[in-house]
């Protein structure tokens, strides 16, 4: 029991829990704890987010892509991140991206029934789930209401910080050139030198279908 509270404290959602309250769940709802094979399927965008889904082992890789633009978004969440939990309540409950084990992985899923009934049962689960969700969207209002110029790097600043989690690693855009204009709202030889200051002050890297980010803090501080 001690090495599971210790690993269920890790968690985000869970910590400030008593070990008292954890024992009394653990022994009382379903936790399950499920194991992945390098390159095994996690869940798939689109799917219905029916779990509180946490990674207690290894590393997961996420992926999600543009409905119309031939424009991909890429990044690795390590232990001991949640995975969407954003997605558990409001309007839109399917995930908005794939998850994929990125080496051996562990996963431990709740019921969204069951996660209710633990957040009922001591108020820091609930003030845990109201800063986590409302961090997510002030951090995007704040993003937003940076914005100086509007140039192409500001926008890939904002594209990057409204898709990124937080502590995601390994950002990697792919894409069609033309499409990533679209999504930026440029001209090709526009996008082109923006990215290369970025790449020249070691922010990005990139060639003509990827892009990859070196400094995410340099990137969302980025002002020249």
């Amino acid at each position: 029991m001690n090495s599971m509270y210790q690993q269920l404290m890790q968690l985000p959602l869970f910590q400030g829990v008593s070990t008292d309250k954890i024992t009394a769940l653990v022994e009382k709802l379903p936790f399950h704890f499920l194991k992945f094979r390098n390159g095994e399927q996690v869940f798939a965008a689109g799917d219905p987010c029916t779990h509180l889904k946490f990674i207690v082992s290894g590393r997961v890789r996420l992926s999600m892509m543009c409905d119309h633009l031939r424009v991909s978004f890429h990044q690795t969440l390590s232990t001991p991140h949640v995975l969407a939990a954003e997605c558990l309540f409001g309007r839109e409950t399917v995930y908005p991206f794939t998850a994929v084990a990125e080496g051996p992985c562990g996963i431990l899923q709740l019921l969204k029934s069951d996660y209710v009934k633990m957040v009922n049962s001591d108020k820091v689960f609930l003030f845990n789930i109201l800063n986590y969700l409302s961090s997510g969207s002030q951090r995007v209002v704040g993003s937003v209401m940076s914005i100086r110029d509007g140039s192409v790097a500001e926008r890939l600043r904002l594209l990057v910080d409204s898709l990124a989690v937080t502590g995601a690693t390994d950002i990697i855009m792919n894409y069609k050139q033309k499409d990533l204009c679209s999504l930026l709202g440029t001209q090709r030889t526009t996008l082109v030198a923006s990215l290369d200051r970025l790449q020249e002050d070691g922010i990005i890297e990139y060639d003509s279908n990827e892009l990859r980010v070196l400094d995410v803090r340099g990137l969302l501080e980025w002002n020249k």
